[in-house]
């Protein structure tokens, strides 16, 4: 309860003032994440930082998506295979209270004897993962081809949905967009009928609030707001693109940005009041219940939704809640992946063309996420999951709010927007006058401040899943992702400015103005807007 304090600082000094940045700036640029650096070249390679960070996202969270599809489909049995109904765990059932001690997991019986999994727990590590064949990070093991099928599945879906740019994209997300919320809804409503749900209600809005002197809390609420709105990655970008030059982008901003961060607040109460019931039947505390990284979605929710009548009904629900908002995630990427690409490459906007690049592109990601579905891929994803979002997604999110806020002006910036609103009511004025103040100061002082101690937890705090903790090599692998997107930034800084000619401090001005071709786009936008009046023009015979 106490982390949405922070949550929400967080979400108006850093979400909402870097959300409404890339959504005005692809609009006004009217371009993907890479091209829109036409408005600074010393920054392009911030675009280029953005879609590396994208397809690593892409890289392992359309696992997720199979790991939702491979429940969904085991959803249909009754009982659920992971339920202590099931025949094959009724030997795991046999114990008294349990409670889980860690996301990675090991369940400890509290009635003193010898500790075991829960049915659930086994059913995810043994028959899904198969992590129980795997020893380490070095030891992926060969496939398991359900989950590859799965992932196949996602892929396949993923490229249909896509075949025909934004507006097929666009039409599918009305369904995966809302659909979430009837289930949340449904899933509220279902939870505050069943016994032991208030105590989880009140485990979930419980305030300790010498938590807010924690670093970590106010990090952890920064990292979840840049993961929440899908910051720094270029989906925003390129979506935005695609919007009309007048569209009202900070009332966007508002309504978005907000209403995310409130639907991930409503989310809690589905979540905690079945983990509340879960508890009471177990009678056990709701902390020793709760979780957090996969084993939430996969272990410790599912186990819940086991000891409700009808409970292959919500299960089906639950997952398919999860597959809907994991592939809305990947059209953002993918979006945001195929807008750069083509921007750079305009021969490859004939649709026979286009179809090839959307179809490379899902080949590809599916190959190489073979790896994360291997016995031992649980490793490989957390590792790809803990740093290709990590300290480089804060480090590209820093540059480009310094780079619009010092290279291009706040006051360029503003003026821009107040051109795309047109007629701008006196509170998008005020809202202006406060983002200016974010951009300059607030939001590159808090992004500082969180990218220290992300440092600091990163060099001090070894990576871990459940008992096993990663090698240095594997850490070591794990930084050089991050690395790699932050390389991005200086290497095409010094190639703008190798570009230019001139003194070192002339490259550098040259290479923060503005190239003729940025307000093209704008321009023809706004032509709809010129009066038409009588004119002549006179040809010869050249024309």
């Amino acid at each position: 309860g106490i982390f949405l304090i922070p949550y929400f600082i967080m979400l108006l000094v850093i979400g909402l003032p870097l959300f409404l940045m890339e959504l005005s700036l692809g609009q006004y640029g009217a371009a993907g994440p890479i091209t829109v650096w036409k408005c600074c070249p010393l920054l392009k390679g911030v675009g280029v930082a953005m879609l590396i960070v994208s397809s690593l996202v892409s890289l392992y969270y359309n696992v997720i998506i199979a790991w939702a599809f491979y429940y969904l489909g085991s959803s249909f049995q009754s009982p659920l295979p992971w339920s202590c109904d099931a025949p094959r765990n009724a030997d795991l059932c046999q114990v008294g209270a349990v409670t889980v001690t860690c996301w990675g997991c090991v369940l400890q019986n509290t009635s003193g004897s010898a500790g075991r999994d829960s049915a659930s727990e086994v059913f995810w590590n043994e028959q899904v993962l198969g992590v129980m064949h795997s020893s380490s990070l070095g030891d992926p093991g060969p496939v398991q081809w359900p989950l590859a099928l799965c992932l196949l599945a996602a892929w396949i879906l993923i490229f249909l949905c896509m075949l025909k740019g934004i507006r097929s994209s666009g039409k599918v997300v009305y369904f995966t967009a809302t659909f979430p919320y009837l289930v949340i809804l449904i899933l509220i409503i279902r939870g505050a009928t069943l016994d032991g749900s208030l105590n989880g209600v009140r485990f979930y809005l419980s305030s300790n609030w010498n938590r807010l002197q924690s670093a970590q809390v106010w990090s952890d609420a920064a990292s979840q707001i840049f993961y929440s709105l899908g910051i720094g990655c270029g989906g925003l970008l390129s979506m935005a693109s695609y919007n009309k030059f007048d569209n009202n982008v900070i009332r966007d901003t508002l309504v978005i940005a907000i209403g995310n961060c409130c639907t991930s607040f409503l989310a809690g109460f589905a979540i905690f009041s079945v983990l509340g019931h879960m508890a009471w039947r177990k009678q056990v505390p709701v902390g020793s219940v709760a979780d957090s990284g996969p084993g939430l979605a996969f272990v410790a929710y599912p186990e819940a939704v086991s000891l409700l009548p009808g409970s292959p009904f919500w299960s089906i629900l639950f997952f398919l809640m999860l597959f809907t908002l994991g592939v809305d995630t990947l059209f953002g990427n993918i979006k945001g992946i195929t807008t750069a690409i083509l921007d750079e490459f305009p021969a490859l906007r004939d649709w026979r063309r286009k179809t090839a690049l959307l179809g490379a592109l899902c080949t590809a990601f599916y190959l190489l996420g073979l790896l994360l579905v291997t016995r031992g891929g649980i490793f490989w994803f957390i590792l790809i999951d803990t740093y290709s979002t990590g300290f480089g997604l804060i480090i590209v999110a820093l540059f480009m709010c310094l780079g619009i806020a010092f290279c291009y002006g706040t006051n360029q910036f503003c003026q821009d927007i107040v051109d795309m609103i047109c007629r701008c009511p006196p509170w998008c004025s005020h809202m202006l006058s406060y983002f200016k103040v974010c951009w300059v100061f607030f939001t590159p002082c808090l992004l500082l401040f969180t990218l220290i101690y992300t440092f600091l937890d990163m060099y001090s705090v070894p990576l871990r899943y459940g008992t096993y903790e990663y090698p240095a090599w594997g850490t070591s692998l794990g930084v050089c992702m991050g690395v790699l997107t932050c390389l991005q930034i200086p290497v095409w800084a010094t190639v703008a400015l190798c570009r230019e000619s001139g003194t070192l401090r002339d490259r550098f001005q040259k290479a923060t103005q503005p190239l003729s071709s940025w307000r093209m786009a704008t321009a023809q936008d706004m032509a709809r807007d010129i009066i038409d009046v009588p004119f002549t023009i006179t040809l010869t015979d050249s024309d």
